[in-house]
């Protein structure tokens, strides 16, 4: 077989195009991906290269076919680590399968059934602060929803505002300072000596402490809660010993970072999407009214809601809010005619991949129909709104679920005033919503 060589760009590119690249370097290499094909390989100077790539096939091989060749890039095994430990999110070998099956129990499905009460009431607590009547920023309100969603399903009610809203701003400090870091790494030498980086490892030994201050409480209570920290606590190594309590806290601490932000641009997009598609929101409504009068539990009325799946399913397919997903292959390693040497830094774009019109009818389309009468699996090729294969987002289910209850509340409690202007985005750690100005009334 003949060797495809993959196509350059160079760094001076990179270097011209670098404040615009700070700022949002989608539409850059949305541009080399037009002119360069699926796969191309961007210098960044001083023998430094990441590959690109938009190829679905290309994803599914690194991801889940040949995943064992690929480990996560230094971003998150290194860079994310200072503020967050080694959790799930950020172990690679050994640690992350000990890991991995310690702690998918606790989201299983039949697990997740006893947090769907907890759930559903941060929900209703959080939208009850929309204000109605009058146009305003909804990703504050989501953001909180999602993180306190997080927080009682871990802790029930054992923790307090202050203590939510102190772990809340440390978390979100932190990304902001990993993004500086990445978009940025020839400041990394005044990141340090300025003191950024020791000021939010600093907070992040603070997160840590109020978190143990929670584990210590639970454990000396010895009252049951049966909620995530509780699964947590009960899970066993096939020794039968428990977590140690500094992992226990780095887990947590990555179930702050991957759940919330994530979830809230989600809720964020979905909104806004469903404000330029006014019918849809009727189309909804309808069938969360019927699923309400049809449903003898939350589950049963999850699942009943196969349309307001679909419509978040399509939402994360234009916004997909782990925009990029990274790999390094361990070895040398070939698809379709590439050749990737030992240690090449790959990234994924998400994005381009669930809009490239190569794998998707109309892509730039809302159309959650597409969805509809078909499993998931039927785009498994195309589509990794939370990943793929072994490494899949561990607590896909329960974002799942929290997204269909918090989009039936909001929809069945109010209307989303019609809104036509171009949705806009501000791509960080996450694909993050920008100026989502929305206007909300009652029903």
């Amino acid at each position: 077989m003949a060797k495809n060589k993959i196509p350059s760009v160079p760094a001076v590119q990179f270097l011209v195009h670098s404040a615009q690249i700070l700022k949002n370097p989608l539409p850059f290499h949305h541009k080399n991906f037009e002119t360069k094909g699926d796969t191309f390989r961007l210098k960044l100077g001083l023998g430094k290269s990441v590959i690109f790539s938009r190829d679905a096939g290309l994803a599914q091989y690194a991801l889940q076919k040949n995943h064992r060749n690929f480990k996560k890039s230094p971003i998150q095994t290194r860079d994310l680590v200072k503020y967050v430990g080694h959790g799930l999110l950020t172990s690679e070998g050994e640690l992350w399968q000990k890991q991995r099956k310690l702690i998918q129990p606790a989201f299983h499905k039949k697990q997740l059934v006893n947090l769907l009460d907890t759930i559903q009431d941060a929900i209703k607590t959080e939208l009850s602060n929309i204000e109605t009547g009058a146009p305003n920023d909804i990703f504050p309100v989501f953001n909180n929803l999602a993180f306190q969603t997080v927080v009682k399903s871990l802790f029930s009610s054992a923790v307090n505002q202050k203590e939510i809203n102190r772990l809340q701003q440390i978390t979100e400090a932190a990304q902001k300072m990993l993004v500086k870091e990445l978009r940025q790494p020839y400041l990394g030498w005044w990141f340090t000596l300025s003191g950024q980086i020791k000021k939010h490892r600093l907070e992040a030994d603070e997160a840590r402490n109020i978190l143990k201050k929670l584990v210590d409480e639970r454990k000396q209570s010895e009252k049951r809660e049966d909620d995530l920290l509780d699964m947590l606590l009960d899970a066993r190594y096939e020794d039968g010993s428990a977590m140690a309590d500094e992992q226990l806290i780095d887990e947590i601490l990555i179930l702050f970072t991957a759940g919330h932000e994530t979830t809230s641009n989600a809720l964020t997009f979905t909104c806004e999407l469903l404000a330029r598609n006014p019918q849809i929101q009727e189309k909804l409504y309808a069938e969360i009214v019927e699923a309400k009068a049809n449903s003898e539990s939350l589950m049963d009325f999850i699942k009943n809601c196969s349309f307001t799946k679909n419509v978040i399913e399509e939402s994360l397919r234009l916004y997909p809010p782990a925009y990029f997903i990274d790999r390094v292959n361990i070895e040398e390693d070939e698809f379709d005619g590439m050749i990737f040497p030992k240690e090449s830094s790959l990234l994924f774009s998400l994005l381009e991949i669930h809009t490239n019109p190569a794998y998707w009818e109309n892509p730039q389309e809302f159309k959650p129909e597409r969805f509809s009468n078909v499993s998931t699996s039927h785009f498994s090729g195309q589509y990794f709104p939370f990943g793929a294969g072994p490494r899949m987002c561990i607590g896909n289910n329960f974002a799942m679920y929290e997204m269909i209850l918090a989009i039936a509340e909001i929809i069945k409690t109010y209307k989303i005033s019609k809104k036509n202007t171009p949705i806009e985005i501000k791509p960080l750690i996450t694909l993050k919503p920008k100026n989502a100005i929305l206007e909300f009334n009652f029903r």
